[in-house]
């Protein structure tokens, strides 16, 4: 009796709505065919064209953190792309969350956060090498310990378990698929098992030894640059994210090319600054690096006891030296402008050795350096800087800005200022004690002179 009642009221329900949707018939006349019309539901939009949607900064800033957690493995680029709405699936899958591949806010913030820890974690930054003017990303707690010379720059962990090389070299009518296979056959034993070569560029992956190994170069005119990434097979999960974003903040041309000072000569003039009566000089790491000898004009031979990879620092000592007047490094408060003291390359001053000063306005790099501009001339890289009130601001090194933030920051200067305190910290952490009373850094300055085999 139910179920009839049932039928009945959805045939009256039926008819009822079949009436409102149509005409009333014409008695003896045959009913027209309803005519319906599909409705279609709102569009939905896909991943893909969510991505899309997105600023070109914003796609590329979305892979690069996708790369840092591990989830993405292609190149950064901002293209979008099936690797990518995969990657941002998967890293929702492992948060929990419903694989969209569309990060809503609180997604795209936690994954931002994430991949701003394993940055830090390595100590990301981004550094132009000094002799070529390339720029590259540096995992500077992975790899802090550098070494340059004329042919690039060299970063290795203190073990030797992740090294990072950028080399530069002249050849004659290079092409990116007669580099590739050079760098396959160098060194001997090297097992490729990834390669592209594009007109602009190629990248080698494979095995070095027991090492895994990242190659990518390219070449503009004569010049060829190359960067290296060796790194252990066990530190395999910690390092493959960072290469894939130093793969992509390679710029070894930079479209507006910063030139580094010349590269290292034989015979290298600088400034140092000397700190205290027993003799203890400050002067300019890269200056006095490698050196088969450094003297100090007017004294004879010093000794290199110590240096700050990080700021280029390096701490002289000569003996038995009589009559120095040690510079007092008390200062005061921040200035935009100082006095640079120091000795320039005797080419520059026809063989001389006068102590001399130029001006430089400051510019905050970080919380250690400022850039330096104009830079001072060759032979005074090392030499004090002076504020307005005569007192030390710091000490000046011929070097590009070092910057931390994206590939695309251009240095500021090719001369950076240490600060006063951080040249203090050197010193007491090599147990110098600076007991300068001089204010006359003219009288308290040095030649230093490297001569290199």
């Amino acid at each position: 009796m139910r179920s009839m009642l049932a039928a009945t009221l959805m045939l009256a329900a039926a008819t009822g709505a079949n009436a409102q949707m149509t005409a009333p018939q014409v008695p003896g006349t045959r009913p027209k065919p309803v005519q319906t019309v599909p409705v279609r539901p709102p569009a939905v939009q896909t991943a893909s064209e969510t991505a899309d949607a997105m600023a070109q900064a914003e796609r590329l800033s979305l892979q690069s953190d996708l790369a840092w957690v591990g989830e993405y493995n292609g190149a950064i680029t901002g293209d979008v792309s099936e690797r990518m709405v995969n990657a941002i699936k998967e890293y929702q899958k492992k948060k929990g969350g419903k694989p969209t591949g569309v990060l809503n806010p609180q997604e795209r913030a936690a994954l931002a956060e994430t991949a701003r820890r394993k940055q830090d974690g390595v100590g990301w930054k981004i550094v132009t090498e000094m002799t070529s003017g390339a720029r590259l990303g540096i995992p500077s707690k992975l790899v802090p310990q550098q070494a340059t010379d004329a042919n690039g720059s060299k970063w290795t962990s203190p073990t030797g378990t992740v090294q990072v090389l950028l080399s530069r070299r002249k050849e004659a009518n290079p092409s990116t698929a007669k580099l590739a296979d050079a760098e396959k056959k160098e060194p001997t034993g090297r097992k490729v098992d990834y390669t592209v070569v594009k007109p602009d560029f190629f990248v080698l992956s494979g095995l070095q030894g027991l090492k895994k190994f990242y190659v990518r170069g390219t070449f503009k005119g004569d010049e060829v640059r190359v960067m290296t990434i060796l790194y252990d097979q066990a530190m395999e999960n910690t390092v493959e994210p960072v290469v894939i974003a130093m793969s992509s903040a390679f710029n070894a041309f930079p479209s507006t090319p910063v030139a580094g000072p010349p590269p290292r000569k034989n015979v290298e003039y600088g400034t140092g600054l000397v700190v205290s009566e027993d003799g203890a000089i400050l002067a300019d790491r890269l200056v006095t690096d490698s050196c088969l000898a450094i003297t100090i004009a007017g004294f004879g031979s010093a000794d290199r006891l110590a240096e700050d990879r990080e700021h280029d620092l390096a701490l002289l000592h000569i003996y038995g030296a009589r009559g120095l007047k040690p510079l007092s490094l008390a200062s005061g408060a921040a200035k935009t402008s100082v006095d640079v003291v120091g000795i320039a390359d005797p080419q520059s001053q026809g063989g001389g050795a006068g102590v001399s000063s130029v001006k430089g306005a400051l510019a905050p790099v970080t919380s250690s350096d400022s850039a330096l501009a104009p830079p001072p001339a060759v032979g005074f890289s090392g030499g004090p800087a002076i504020d307005a009130d005569g007192k030390f601001a710091g000490v000046a090194l011929l070097k590009p800005a070092i910057v931390a933030g994206p590939a695309t920051a251009v240095p500021a200067s090719q001369a950076v200022m240490v600060s006063a305190e951080t040249a203090r910290d050197f010193l007491k952490a090599n147990g110098v004690t600076a007991n300068g009373t001089s204010a006359d850094a003219k009288a308290a300055v040095v030649r230093v002179i490297c001569v290199r085999k």
